[in-house]
């Protein structure tokens, strides 16, 4: 077996950019040296030195700052190494780390002889990316490899080497993990033979960050050795992604007058790089304003935060004088901390200048004048007002208020919603001869309050002069409708009632003439000068013109006037009943077999076109006159209803039997109604009248009959 030696994973740590564009690799920052070996001295003494560091960000170094894998050990900033006391054993590595704001790099010290310590780079650098350093008693040693994204060829480019001196003869070095033999394949690859780890395209941090790789060492057979132990690739940033809004459109709003220093809005943009450097720190800047005016500078954004702030005078912040409320600011973000080597994007934000109701409306004139006819309705004039403010909101769109001369209502005022003008309008209809002017006082406010330092003033009050002109108005009859109680059957002649019409026209003077309109059984007539209604026919209460008792017509007046005006009256008769109809029998056909055992024929109703007092109760009566006695019967059930039935059995035959009704009337009126009686033969459930006539219901079917009409009585 070979001597123990130690073993060493030597990673070449790649240039880290910072601050740096993607195009601009021709310097390298890091280590120019990253790995030294040095023997194991009895003693490290202090404040000597033992090796020279050189390291460049490629911008000056500023802010450089070492750090060391032992406390024991600095290294000053001319990049010289020394003790900080006398040590002999320190182990066999020493990292070193150095950082500036655009790049960090980390070198390593190989002590030939050395004997392991524990620690870990996460311990020792406080950055949580970074791998243990190698651990006791193992003999393949890791550390991170950092490679830059967007790397130029030429491809396969070496990152890192392993190195092996126990390792045994004929074994190799084998890389494995994704970007190796699992997808993205192929990207890294490892020297079996001499451990050196390369990579074979360039990289995108902005698609995989980190590769967590595993090295081990196999035999010829493939069997593994030692390992695997893990390997971090870390892509470094480069800045090649460019800010992006993302959440555009970006709309803002303030109100007009608002104090300096007002927060609009805020507006933000993304960038894909690394978030932890300058290529994703973003500084926002207004590019250009338009309208540049009152100012070219009406706005400020935070160049940290994004926020846009007034930043003019709220004198200047006057929508009403503003040449247009509605500002574009065209708005970079840059990243780099927006150094002139970052990249940009930008967006546009619109401002709106809100409006508030700092202008009240003013009429544009202090009085108006209208004319209106006697009895119309509708729109008279309408009113029209100024307001600054904007038409879009409640700052401008007027509301009118009738304050004074309008006791009757006849007024009302309402908004043209498209105009903003005040339409007055008639509601109820004006009377010239009560009153031919008119004059209301009308005011106007916003929907809006105004704010505190604005109120109304006398231009916001304006006077109407309304004219009303005298029409032709038609005559009216009183009362309407007029009502006169008759007894029907009064004879032809008779007068009714004399109607009464009034010109409005008080002022005019006009005569009037009467007339039939409407008379539907053609009862009436109406004198054409002094109105007075007799009658032309008999008044009949059970004619069907008439209703409920009550016949209705209509008369006109019509006045003298040019062009004629015509008033229309209704007339109501309430006609009172006399006996002047008759009782009726129903019904006046019946039937009954010739053997029946129930003599019952039928049973009779009596109606009457009159009214109570002059109908029921009706007295039902058999004329003697014509039937033999000892055959019919008629009993009285009510007052409504009688009975008729057979003292005994009649042969098979048609009979007449004459039938007396007579209402309760003063003086009583009779009627005599025949009843016609079929006599039928009733066998086997069949019944036979032909003898007897046309077949009719059975006597039992229209004693049914009349008994389910009673039911209903």
């Amino acid at each position: 077996m070979q001597p123990t030696t130690p073993l060493v994973l030597c990673v070449l740590l790649s240039q880290v950019l910072l601050l740096t564009s993607a195009e601009d690799l021709d310097c390298t920052p890091g280590f120019q040296q990253k790995v030294f070996h040095i023997d194991q001295p009895a003693e490290f003494i202090e404040d000597q030195a033992i090796l020279n560091l050189t390291f460049s960000d490629c911008r000056g170094n500023d802010k450089l700052h070492y750090e060391v894998s032992s406390p024991y050990f600095k290294v000053h900033s001319d990049g010289r190494l020394v003790a900080l006391r006398n040590i002999s054993a320190v182990g066999k590595t020493l990292f070193i780390h150095a950082r500036t704001p655009h790049a960090e790099d980390m070198a390593e010290l190989v002590i030939v002889g050395g004997k392991d310590i524990q620690g870990s780079l996460q311990d020792i650098f406080k950055f949580a990316r970074t791998s243990p350093v190698p651990r006791q008693k193992r003999s393949i040693v890791v550390s991170p490899i950092l490679i830059p994204e967007n790397q130029r060829q030429p491809f396969p480019r070496d990152v890192g080497k392993v190195v092996d001196s126990d390792r045994p003869e004929g074994s190799k070095f084998r890389l494995t993990g994704k970007g190796v033999d699992q997808e993205p394949k192929g990207i890294f690859r490892i020297n079996e033979n001499t451990g050196s780890v390369s990579v074979t395209r360039n990289l995108d941090r902005e698609t995989i960050a980190t590769y967590q790789l595993f090295v081990e060492t196999v035999d010829v057979n493939g069997r593994t050795l030692e390992g695997p132990v893990p390997l971090e690739v870390i892509v470094i940033d480069q800045n090649d992604n460019r800010p992006i809004f993302r959440e555009g459109p970006y709309i803002g709003h303030v109100m007009e007058g608002s104090p300096t220093g007002t927060t609009v809005m805020r507006i933000t943009a993304f960038d894909a790089d690394d978030p932890a450097t300058d290529n994703a720190l973003l500084r926002y800047n207004i590019r250009q304003q338009t309208p540049d005016k009152p100012s070219p500078n009406m706005f400020y954004i935070d160049p940290e935060k994004g926020d846009i702030v007034t930043v003019v005078s709220p004198a200047l912040l006057d929508r009403e004088t503003l040449e247009n409320p509605k500002y574009e600011l065209i708005i970079e973000a840059q990243d780099m901390a927006g150094l002139d080597v970052g990249l940009t994007g930008t967006a546009t934000a619109t401002i709106m200048i809100d409006d508030k109701n700092d202008h009240s409306p003013k009429f544009t004139k202090k009085e108006f004048q209208a004319t209106v006819e006697e009895g119309a309705v509708g729109v008279i004039v309408n009113l029209t007002v100024e307001d600054k403010d904007d038409p879009t909101t409640g700052a401008w769109r007027a509301a009118y208020t009738i304050i004074n001369g309008n006791p009757g209502q006849s007024f009302e005022i309402h908004t043209n919603p498209e105009t903003n003008e005040g339409m007055l309008s008639v509601v109820k209809p004006l009377d010239y001869e009560i009153s031919a002017f008119h004059t209301l006082l009308i005011k106007v406010e916003n929907e809006d309050p105004l704010v505190p330092d604005v109120s109304y003033g006398p231009s916001s009050t304006a006077t109407v002069h309304i004219t009303v002109l005298d029409v032709n108005e038609s005559p009216v009859f009183y009362p309407d409708p007029m009502m006169v109680t008759k007894q029907e059957n009064i004879s032809v002649g008779s007068v009714l009632l004399t109607v009464n019409a009034t010109d409005p026209d008080s002022l005019q003077r006009q005569t009037i003439r009467y007339s039939v309109y409407k008379d539907p059984a053609g009862w009436l007539n109406i004198n054409p000068i002094n109105g007075t209604v007799d009658t032309t026919a008999v008044l009949d209460r059970e004619s069907p013109f008439v209703h409920n008792s009550v016949y209705t017509a209509l008369f006109l007046a019509t006045d003298s006037g040019n062009p004629p005006a015509t008033g229309t009256g209704t007339l109501l008769i309430t006609l009172e009943d006399v006996n002047d109809n008759a009782p009726f029998i129903y019904p006046t056909v019946a039937e009954v077999c010739d053997d029946a055992k129930n003599l019952s024929v039928v049973i009779l109703g009596a109606t009457d076109k009159d009214l109570h007092p002059n109908t029921d109760p009706f007295k039902f009566e058999i004329h003697k006159q014509s039937v033999p006695d000892k055959v019919w019967k008629i009993s009285k059930i009510n007052n409504t209803h009688a009975l008729v039935s057979l003292l005994q059995n009649l042969n098979k035959a048609n009979y007449h039997l004459p039938i007396m009704v007579t209402d309760s009337g003063r003086p009583p009126m009779t009627n005599v109604t025949e009843l016609r009686v079929h006599v039928c033969s009733c066998k086997n459930s069949r019944v036979d009248c032909n003898a007897a006539g046309a077949p009719r219901l059975s006597a039992t079917a229209v004693l049914l009959l009349s008994l389910l009409g009673l039911a209903r009585l």
